[in-house]
C-alpha cells in the first residue's frame, strides 16, 4: 500500500505519516514536507524518484506526471489498467493526504495583491 503526503497544512501529519508507515503503507511525499517527515525519522521515497523529474517552477510542479496520476486513477481491479500500469512501471496509490491554499483567508485581506493571491 502506498500513501502520498503532500499537503499545505501539515498540523499532525507526523504522527499521521507514523500511523500509516506502522500499518504497512510506503510514504511518498515531495520537497519540504518529505524532508520534514524524514528529520522526525519517516522513510519516506520522494516523489521525484518515482517520476525522474525534479520539482520545478518553484515547487508548482511536484506531482503532476503519469507515474502519479496513474498511480491514483488506475483500477486495479481492471486487467487492461492492470496491464497499462505495468507497462508504464506506475504503482498505485491508496491514500492521498493533502489540504488546499488558504486562498479565501488571502484575498480576504484587503491588502492582498494578484501576487499574493496567485501565490496561495
Amino acid at each position: 500500500m502506498r500513501a502520498l503526503l503532500s499537503p499545505y497544512d501539515k498540523t499532525g501529519l507526523v504522527e499521521f505519516a507514523r500511523v500509516l508507515a506502522n500499518i504497512g503503507f510506503e510514504l511518498l511525499s515531495t520537497g519540504g514536507t518529505a524532508a520534514m517527515l524524514k528529520n522526525a525519522g519517516l522513510e519516506i521515497l520522494e516523489v521525484a524518484s518515482i517520476t525522474g523529474e525534479p520539482e520545478i517552477l518553484d515547487g508548482r510542479v511536484k506531482t503532476l506526471h503519469p507515474r502519479i496520476h496513474g498511480g491514483l486513477l488506475g483500477k486495479r481491479d481492471n486487467p487492461e489498467h492492470v496491464s497499462e500500469m505495468k507497462e508504464h512501471g506506475i504503482e498505485g496509490i491508496d491514500v492521498v493526504v493533502n489540504n488546499l491554499y488558504p486562498f479565501q483567508q488571502v484575498i480576504a485581506n484587503p491588502d492582498s495583491t494578484l501576487d499574493d493571491a496567485l501565490e496561495n
